[in-house]
């Protein structure tokens, strides 16, 4: 199963909330970095999104790297991303 762009967005936007409300903002983000981090183990596969959804609790635990779009990043990456041919 792939994930749709939308939902990508989506997960990225609803990480990005914390920075609306500055004290509120940081403990959402202790309880959106556990979800988010299973969220994406789900999406991206347990296999290869391991390090991505470390990636993924890092960044919403640490303040300040809210605004990183990880969820949307990755997408990017998994849909224009051709592996090299061992040719």
């Amino acid at each position: 199963m792939r994930p749709s762009l939308l939902l990508c967005l989506v997960l990225d936007a609803i990480g990005m909330l914390s920075f609306t409300v500055p004290l509120l903002g940081e403990s959402f983000d202790v309880i959106w970095a556990p979800v988010s981090s299973l969220i994406y183990l789900r999406l991206f596969g347990i296999k290869r999104g391991w390090s991505g959804s470390i990636l993924v609790f890092l960044e919403e635990i640490l303040p300040g790297t809210d605004f990183i779009p990880t969820f949307t990043l990755t997408w990017l990456l998994r849909r224009y991303h051709r592996p090299e041919s061992t040719a």
